[in-house]
């Protein structure tokens, strides 16, 4: 079945419009094109400049490491990638989260780091959840489960604060906006996981949802996001 749906929708590049490779769609010109995070902070996944300090940590994480373990980033937030999230996070682009979700798993695999026992969603507070209609972590979240087969589990933390989206604060504000914000609905059943969203910026938000993961006895915390923002800017204690 895949093969004929294949067949009669073969994949084409949501960027440019050419023919898209395998099932992705998204061409190899594009895909040379797009910022990718290769070079970054092993713990944080902060963009380096440079190849000889990948894996190394950035300043920050030497000095504050954050509640995580270790993190990676597909993309830079830069280039085609902001339009890309965008239309996945907001304008319910479903081939762009599938795509999106595919780069993810590529680059987990390149990394060659240890897998994880499942994928936790960052969760969105029901209010956001009925407002957008989906939670475009988790829908990520699935197709990275899918292309890795990993489990994903979306209902071990909840996010029990509504609050104000964080893209509309600073980094101290950004801090204080998600104290308290998660909580676990149910005793974990995994020691090695790993955080599943779309951008991180400051850090904020997957280091407060790894601080309750943590608490309640999760040993090994991964943060996997399709792309990370260049700023230094995580208050993340």
């Amino acid at each position: 079945m895949s093969a004929l749906l294949s067949t009669l929708f073969p994949a084409t590049c949501i960027l440019c419009g050419a023919a898209g490779v395998g099932d992705r769609d998204l061409c190899a010109g594009c895909a040379v094109e797009l910022p990718h995070n290769h070079h970054a902070c092993g713990r944080c996944a902060h963009p380096f400049a440079t190849a000889e300090l990948a894996d190394t940590l950035c300043e920050h994480c030497q000095r504050q490491p954050p509640p995580f373990h270790r993190s990676l980033s597909a993309f830079r937030y830069a280039g085609a990638v902001p339009f890309l999230i965008i239309g996945a996070k907001f304008n319910g682009q479903l081939t762009f989260i599938r795509l999106l979700g595919q780069c993810l798993a590529e680059r987990v695999i390149a990394a060659a780091q240890p897998l994880p026992e499942v994928l936790i969603p960052v969760p969105l507070h029901p209010q956001r959840l009925r407002e957008r209609g989906y939670n475009q972590s988790l829908e990520i979240a699935r197709v990275v489960g899918r292309e890795l087969q990993i489990p994903v589990d979306y209902q071990s933390c909840a996010r029990v604060l509504a609050t104000t989206p964080q893209t509309e604060l600073s980094a101290q504000a950004r801090l204080h906006n998600v104290r308290g914000a998660f909580a676990l609905t149910r005793p974990p059943q995994w020691s090695r996981v790993a955080l599943i969203d779309d951008v991180m910026t400051t850090a904020t938000t997957v280091s407060e949802l790894s601080r309750v993961l943590a608490r309640a006895g999760v040993a090994e915390i991964a943060v996997w996001t399709v792309a990370r923002a260049g700023q230094q800017l995580s208050e993340s204690r």
